[in-house]
């Protein structure tokens, strides 16, 4: 071979080496860009209780990449933390975080009875600390993930205890207490009088008031807030399931209708669902249902027939953000919206969870929203606070929440209580009607 011919060669050689190692390094970019990120594997799970609050906690194995999400149940939390320690922990160790959907239907599967408050808690607490890994590995909030805001905020409604506005038992202090809030922003309120003509029980335990007295009462009570507040507010009553007869409550529905409530929550027991046709039959007023809902079977015929106005789920006890947003997807399908539960009973971490869905969901209608102790807000930093009304989420990747466990650790379960809650871990226990019957709630 000539010099000349070996020198191409040698050329040739050099610019295919170059070329060829150009190639490898985009390729390389290109599978690194179609593949993502690294896919976490689950390390660890913990369970964080501050009262009777119950947080989830999940380590993946990349270094600062963990998550939190709420399992809430009051009444039951240790429990919660059993179910997650003894029976979701071992299912989950060495499995990816970020295949969230087919982790929630591995838990819903992985026994052969589906769907109750125990369980779904325990399932919620896993999956909302999966999509906080999610968004924290993204470094975006969880709305980012849920298809973005189609809002900036959610207006929120409460009550005067939410605010620690003293709750006076006459009504013209109540009605004073209800223009505080209006003041502050609020354009709706839960709103209800206490009854000073309630029988005198029958059986030592704590009761309910008589449903026919209590019907009368809260009547005359609506009517002389809308006569003082008129109707530019909102105003909502929880009837509790506190009615003793399904029928009392369609006459209620139907009676209030002309002072245009909000709406009514919760007029009937689940039991009692097939009531709520007799509601729409009767009246227009606007209906809203769900904290109890644990099984997709028990909303899925309220929402589908349009027989409620406002989903009013409890996120963790339905298993977490998974299923509500199908479930937000479905009532907007069918004109139905979302007012999530928000009682003092959920965690900061799952009340941030109830704003995210309402910021990235087209048929959100309203939340409810209650305050935190000085001490919450130290344990939680990044809570939500409400701002002339309205629920902002926040916008640091996933939920944007950090948790001080050491200070959560110095408040176990029952910290506080006394008398029955402390004996009975929450519960309510011997919860009767005035004569003596005992009260389904």
């Amino acid at each position: 071979m000539h010099r000349r011919d070996m020198l191409k060669l040698a050329a040739t050689a050099g610019a295919l080496a170059v070329t060829t190692e150009r190639a490898v390094k985009a390729q390389e970019k290109v599978e690194k860009a179609s593949r993502g990120m690294p896919s976490p594997i689950i390390k660890d799970i913990q369970v964080i209780t501050y009262n009777r609050l119950t947080v989830v906690k999940i380590v993946t194995d990349q270094p600062g990449l963990y998550g939190y999400g709420c399992g809430t149940i009051s009444m039951r939390s240790e429990v919660v933390t059993t179910d997650v320690e003894k029976y979701l922990k071992p299912l989950l160790l060495g499995r990816p975080a970020d295949r969230i959907e087919d982790t929630w239907q591995m838990m819903v599967n992985s026994a052969q009875w589906r769907f109750d408050p125990i369980m779904n808690n325990s399932m919620s607490g896993v999956d909302e600390a999966l999509w906080d890994i999610k968004g924290r590995q993204a470094g975006v909030p969880v709305y980012e993930l849920l298809g973005g805001k189609c809002r900036e905020a959610v207006m929120a409604y409460t009550d005067l205890a939410a605010v620690r506005i003293p709750n006076p038992p006459d009504v013209q202090g109540m009605i004073d207490g209800y223009r505080k809030l209006m003041a502050m922003g609020f354009k709706a309120i839960r709103a209800g009088a206490r009854d000073p003509k309630a029988p005198p029980s029958l059986w030592d335990a704590t009761v309910t008031s008589d449903s026919k007295v209590n019907f009368a009462t809260q009547m005359a009570f609506f009517e002389e807030c809308r006569k003082q507040l008129g109707f530019d507010v909102g105003l909502i009553f929880d009837v509790h399931r506190n009615y003793s007869n399904p029928t009392e409550s369609v006459q209620f529905c139907t009676d209030i209708e002309p002072l245009k409530m909000f709406y009514i929550e919760d007029p009937f027991s689940i039991e009692d669902i097939p009531y709520y046709k007799q509601i729409r039959q009767h009246c227009n007023t606007p209906i809203a249902m769900g904290e109890m809902f644990v099984n997709p079977n028990e909303y899925v015929p309220l929402i589908n027939e349009r027989l409620i106005d406002y989903m009013r789920i409890h996120i963790s006890a339905a298993g977490g953000v998974t299923p509500c947003r199908k479930a937000a997807a479905m009532g907007e399908l069918l004109g139905v919206r979302t007012s999530w539960h928000g009682s003092p009973d959920i965690s900061p971490i799952g009340h941030m969870a109830n704003v995210h869905l309402d910021v990235s969901c087209y048929n959100t209608g309203i939340q409810e929203w209650r305050g935190y102790s000085d001490l919450t807000k130290e344990i939680f930093s990044g809570c939500i606070e409400a701002k002339d009304g309205y629920l902002y989420p926040n916008d640091k990747p996933g939920w944007g929440i950090e948790i001080d466990e050491k200070l959560a650790a110095k408040y176990p379960p029952g910290t506080g209580e006394k008398g029955s809650a402390q004996k009975l871990n929450g519960g309510w226990g011997d919860y009767r009607r005035a004569d003596g019957t005992i009260y389904r709630p």
